[in-house]
Parts: structure tokens; C-alpha cells; sequence
């Protein structure tokens, strides 16, 4: 079948390994101090090793090649995952000690700041009303759920579009591409998680500006598992 799956130039592979941390289908290893796609079966086609690479050595391609085997991936972690450590970061169980929250001291309710309906990728029309003249927040799933004051912080003041490329199974750029380039979009916040599979949100986010022809502010900002803004 005729696919999108990744290429690396080995010209350009410095042999860091990043790649191959990144990806979590266990798609690439490295062989003789190179990445090498070992398994085509087992590339999703979503890149998360993209953004990993420091030196661009790795590329789409539209090519004949087998189909995803999401079966046999999910066999390999099984059988190389650690009793306690195993399988993908993204999905790896942990519990955080959180402080309880003082009671407050009179019935408090804290006010959505959510300003339009749908927000997921998927499901929002490219050419919506709302996105007209808006400052645009691209975000994982899980972060609104991982950062406290994720509604004031992030949410306040923008339109915003949630989804995560691993569970949906698609790749967001071509859709995040029209939404920016068929609007008058005025800045971009990107919020993922730490963990490698929003790789994939992040990159299909800037290659859309990218290929929108846009020329407005953006910026990256990544959730820790424990619910923190990594850097502060």
C-alpha cells in the first residue's frame, strides 16, 4: 500500500539517538551509530521522532509500504516492558502526592473560559466564525486535565482546539493548515505534554504555520506529568 511513513538521511545523522527514544512504537534503533528504520510496520506515519531530531536527517515520504501493525507493536512492548517501568511514557501509570486544596471559605465556583464549541481538531470547521481575528490555542488532551489553572492560564482570551494524534490516529497538520492560513489568526500557543507522543501534536502545529505562509507569534509550552510548566 502506498503510505506516509519516515525516511532518514544517514548523511545527516549524528547518531544522538533521539530519534529513537521518541519514538514509541519502537520503529528505530540504532545500528552502527546511525538511526535506521528497523520495522516499516511498526511507523505510525505520526513523527514523533521529528521534532527529536536536531539535525533534520528525518522526512516524511509517501511511498509503497506495509500497513501500521498496531498488534505487533503492542506484542514488542509487551514483551520488553519492565514489570514496574513498562510501556509507552505517555501511558505508564503514576500517582502524584497532591496537597488537598483549603476548603474554601464560602460555595465557590470557578468560571469555564472556554469561548466556542467544538473544540476538538477534528471536529471544528476550518472556516468557523470564532476563529476570525483570534489568538489560537493548539493543546493536548491531557494538559487541561494535568495543569491546575489550565482555564485562566491558557484557555482565557483565545479560541481553543484540543486533541492528541496517538489516540485519533491522524495527522492534524493539513487541517491546522487551513484553519491558519483561511483566517485571520493572530498568535499561536502550543501546549503539550512531556511525554514523546505529543511529539506528534507539536510538530503537526508549526509545520501547519509553516505552510500556512503566516507570520505571527507562537510558542511551545510544555505540562510536566506532575503538573507543572517545565522551565518555571
Amino acid at each position: 500500500m502506498i503510505r506516509k511513513i519516515i525516511q532518514i538521511d544517514q548523511e545527516k545523522c549524528n547518531g544522538c539517538g533521539k530519534c529513537a527514544s521518541a519514538c514509541h512504537e519502537g520503529a528505530i534503533a540504532m545500528v552502527k551509530g546511525k538511526a535506521t528504520l528497523m520495522r516499516e510496520d511498526y511507523c505510525d506515519g505520526l513523527g514523533d521522532c521529528l521534532p527529536a531530531c536536531p539535525t533534520g536527517a528525518i522526512t516524511f515520504v509517501e511511498r509503497e509500504a506495509p500497513a501500521y501493525n498496531e498488534a505487533a507493536v503492542l506484542a514488542a512492548k509487551a514483551a520488553k516492558a519492565a514489570p514496574a517501568q513498562g510501556g509507552c511514557p505517555g501511558s505508564r501509570i503514576r500517582e502524584m502526592n497532591a496537597s488537598p486544596a483549603p476548603a474554601p471559605a464560602a460555595p465557590f465556583t470557578l468560571a469555564s473560559q472556554l469561548r466556542q464549541w467544538p473544540v476538538q481538531i477534528k471536529l471544528a470547521p476550518v472556516n468557523a466564525p470564532f476563529f476570525q481575528d483570534a489568538d489560537l490555542l493548539v493543546a493536548a488532551d491531557c494538559t487541561a486535565f494535568s495543569y491546575g489553572d489550565f482555564h485562566n492560564r491558557f484557555i482565557k482570551g483565545r479560541v481553543c482546539l484540543v486533541g492528541c494524534p496517538k489516540l485519533d490516529m491522524v495527522d492534524y497538520t493539513e487541517k491546522l493548515t487551513q484553519i491558519l492560513a483561511g483566517n485571520s489568526i493572530k498568535s499561536l500557543t502550543i501546549v503539550r505534554m512531556e511525554v514523546p507522543c505529543c511529539g506528534g501534536l507539536e510538530h503537526a502545529a508549526t509545520t501547519a504555520l509553516k505552510n500556512s505562509g503566516k507570520f505571527i507569534p507562537w510558542q511551545v509550552v510544555t505540562i510536566t506529568i506532575d503538573g507543572k510548566i517545565k522551565g518555571e
